[in-house]
């Protein structure tokens, strides 16, 4: 009896054993502090605590990592105050536009798979619905330049909140409607959600799964992202992170028809990690799905020389040439702010992330950076400004070019139908609108640089979607050839931001002479 009670004893041990080596290979790595080097955040700590008793964020939370090791990762306020529930590292928080360079990376995989060649049309993998090349060849809009934002595809945005009436657009509907080249392909850059929205149909045209199960079963699970997902529709996942206004109130949940580009959420432990392997770094339990090569591709400048922004495959990237290079991106949108900070050269990452829109969270992810990296603190800060800056970095139009001055006129093109635009610039910087038989309206922010004049005016798109909400319409137009063109773009700018839905616009000069009609 004693042999049989032994031996039992035994199996039970070796099964507990077993058991507990599996575990211990799928649970995800702890954080752990760099051997013999002291890190001291205390002073960022207090800096979030003031901020969240400031009432400027709800819930912050944070990690960082060096030299393949996590610093510290932490959790501030609450993530779902209704519920007392507080803010976690491993909390899933909203990432906006963090979801970029996910979404690249999965769909990476399917370009070191040949399943997607990077120099071929966006139109090949998209069946029968195709992109329209108004301002230029469609077949020259490349995956490469939509990953790059170089594509011609213009600025897009589309909420639609579970609180109103508004039914979420098919992946098809927008493309027929929005799907549009507003400037010919590798010469300008503009950031696209609906570039991102595509590639994630395209993701899942290719690999046969919906965009979402095909990132939790190619990037989420392999790189050890338990707490990751692609939220779809009505999110009421336990445990997540609210969105909250400006106010403070939690905000009606919301889906969008470029998922791909906004959609992702995650948590400051997950980010860290998928930093982490960004930078290439050793992390037990974590698959390599791109090879060095890839990785490194991924964080080249792709965007053209001397232009606004310089853009990788799902990455801004700054400074490559010098010391302090860092590759990023933010995310934000309403209730959301986040930030994942990479710098190669000193294997260092950072996340901030926040479900309130605020600029604090840039100042946290620099704070941060200066605590793990004091010598660089003049160029942390600079950086800081610059940033804070970037909305403003267009001049005021104040003395036009000649080659500006005078009246305009054209055509926009809808998805619905074609109007008339009379554009006029006057000598002394100022200009008037006419849209279809709208009354005149005064260009306001009305600026000019390299040959793109950007401004905008009170008056409507009138479309069935744009008309639903009020909105004010942007102008972005590109000197060409002795043209104007580019985007025309019904905005709405409020803090239940409903969508940004772009037309193309095309004007020719007509006069020199700016002076009424006599």
């Amino acid at each position: 009896m004693a042999g049989i009670c032994s031996y039992f004893l035994m199996k039970l041990f070796i099964t507990a054993l077993a058991l507990t080596l599996v575990l211990s290979c799928m649970a995800p790595r702890a954080a752990s502090t760099q051997s013999g080097t002291h890190y001291d955040f205390e002073s960022v700590k207090s800096g979030i605590r003031q901020k969240i008793n400031d009432h400027k964020v709800v819930s912050v939370a944070v990690a960082v990592a060096k030299d393949g090791h996590i610093l510290w990762e932490e959790g501030f306020g609450s993530a779902n105050r209704e519920k007392s529930q507080l803010a976690t590292p491993h909390t899933p928080y909203s990432l906006a536009s963090i979801s970029k360079p996910i979404t690249a990376t999965g769909l990476m995989t399917l370009v070191e798979r040949n399943k997607v060649g990077l120099d071929n049309s966006i139109n090949d993998y998209l069946g029968d619905v195709k992109i329209a090349g108004l301002a230029g060849d469609v077949s020259r809009a490349s995956i490469r330049q939509v990953l790059s934002h170089t594509s011609g595809l213009p600025l897009h945005y589309h909420f639609f909140y579970e609180n109103t009436d508004e039914q979420l657009a098919p992946m098809e509907q927008t493309i027929r409607r929005y799907g549009i080249l507003v400037n010919p392909p590798g010469e300008v850059f503009e950031y696209s959600n609906l570039g991102y929205g595509i590639l994630g149909e395209l993701i899942s045209r290719v690999s046969g799964q919906t965009y979402a199960d095909f990132m939790t079963r190619e990037v989420f699970l392999p790189l050890g992202m338990g707490d990751s997902f692609v939220a779809i529709g009505s999110v009421a996942k336990k445990g997540l992170a609210v969105r909250y206004d400006s106010q403070q109130l939690p905000l009606p949940n919301y889906d969008f028809d470029h998922r791909a580009a906004s959609a992702i959420y995650s948590s400051a432990d997950d980010l860290i990690r998928f930093g982490m392997f960004q930078l290439k770094d050793e992390i037990r339990g974590q698959r390599k799905i791109l090879q060095p090569s890839t990785i490194d591709q991924m964080q080249r400048v792709a965007t053209p020389p001397h232009g606004e922004k310089d853009y990788g495959f799902g990455w801004f990237v700054n400074d490559l040439d010098k010391p302090f290079a860092k590759v990023s991106h933010t995310g934000g949108m309403p209730g959301v702010s986040t930030v994942l900070n990479l710098y190669p050269k000193q294997d260092l990452a950072i996340v901030v992330l926040a479900n309130s829109r605020s600029h604090d969270v840039d100042e946290i992810a620099a704070q941060i950076a200066e605590s793990v990296l004091p010598e660089f603190t003049t160029a942390i800060r600079e950086d800081l400004k610059r940033r804070k800056q970037e909305p403003d970095n267009f001049p005021k139009l104040a003395n036009p070019p000649q080659e500006l001055v005078g009246v305009w006129e054209g055509e926009v093109k809808t998805w619905e139908q074609t109007l008339d635009m009379k554009l006029v610039v006057s000598p002394d910087g100022e200009a008037k609108v006419k849209l279809g038989t709208e009354p005149d309206a005064e260009v306001k922010e009305l600026s000019f640089k390299d040959g793109d004049l950007r401004g905008r005016f009170a008056g409507t798109i009138p479309t069935a979607d744009a008309r639903l909400y009020p909105h004010s319409v942007r102008l972005d137009l590109h000197l060409r050839n002795g043209k104007l063109s580019g985007e025309i773009t019904a905005q709405t700018i409020e803090d239940h931001d409903h969508f940004a839905l772009t037309s193309y616009g095309e004007l020719g000069r007509v006069s020199v002479d700016t002076r009424p009609d006599r």
